[in-house]
């Protein structure tokens, strides 16, 4: 199975501090911008994330920034959102909480919040010693953190955050119809994704052949690849994240192989 020139997965190195700044920065700037196109009716069209809205979406991104801006306001929707939502597990009844504290905020004012909360979450998070960061964990609120590459609020300033406003940036874009303005930054982000799937993967050797502007070419696992996969690097990152499909996904290889592949997860 003939494949082109690629680096493998495994070796991507883990985003620098002061990359993650500048990458989560423009991320904001860019979740800002498409919040900032949306007209009156897209704010309550249904998302891929699973009863939630465009504005859903949107005052969760926000909440997010909030809370590292102001980390006590983390602690009690945490707690609140455990009381009030006993079904769910303790970060979707987070979450879910922090939709919940918004709902009477008017959705065209959230572009202007986030543009607010963004860049003072970084400046919060840069006061907190990078020692301290790396030994605070996350799944003393979140058990569900002990699942990420690193149970840490530094793996969360450094890379979840910005993940996380990314693909739901996509969700908005998805949801409205709107193709994705992709960025210099974005390559980073896919390729911290690749990174992670990487780290847990024990499938069967495989080329990753990723198109668009934050596509590239990668190799999991050692060996010849016994799968090649064919994708824009977009429709890659909402499988990995579990979303409904939106484009092609192309695999050559065995059907055992290939099934082993396209059942590989990455936490977003």
């Amino acid at each position: 199975m003939a494949t082109t020139a690629s680096a493998a997965a495994l070796g991507i190195p883990r985003t620098h501090p002061l990359r993650a700044r500048a990458v989560n920065a423009a991320e904001v700037r860019a979740a800002v911008t498409a919040l900032e196109a949306l007209e009156p009716a897209d704010w309550s069209r249904p998302t891929a994330c699973a009863g939630w809205t465009v504005r859903d979406v949107a005052c969760h991104v926000v909440g997010q920034y909030e809370e590292l801006a102001r980390p006590w306001l983390l602690l009690g929707r945490a707690v609140a959102g455990r009381r009030r939502h006993p079904g769910l597990s303790p970060l979707a009844a987070h979450n879910q909480y922090q939709v919940d504290a918004r709902r009477s905020v008017e959705p065209g004012t959230l572009p202007v919040q986030l543009a607010r909360f963004g860049p003072a979450a970084l400046r919060a998070l840069e006061r907190v010693p990078a020692g301290a960061r790396r030994r605070i964990r996350l799944s003393t609120v979140f058990p569900e953190a002990r699942a990420m590459a690193e149970d840490s609020l530094d793996f969360l300033a450094r890379v979840v955050v910005t993940r996380d406003t990314w693909m739901h940036r996509v969700d908005i874009c998805d949801a409205t119809g709107r193709e994705p303005v992709l960025h210099e930054h974005d390559k980073e982000v896919v390729s911290q994704v690749l990174l992670d799937l990487a780290l847990d993967y024990s499938g069967p050797p495989a080329f990753l052949d990723l198109s668009g502007p934050a596509g590239g070419r990668w190799t999991l696992g050692r060996g010849r690849p016994a799968v090649v996969v064919e994708t824009d690097a977009l429709t890659l990152m909402r499988h990995l994240s579990g979303r409904p499909p939106v484009g092609d996904i192309v695999y050559q290889g065995d059907p055992a192989d290939v099934t082993a592949l396209a059942a590989a997860r990455v936490l977003f």
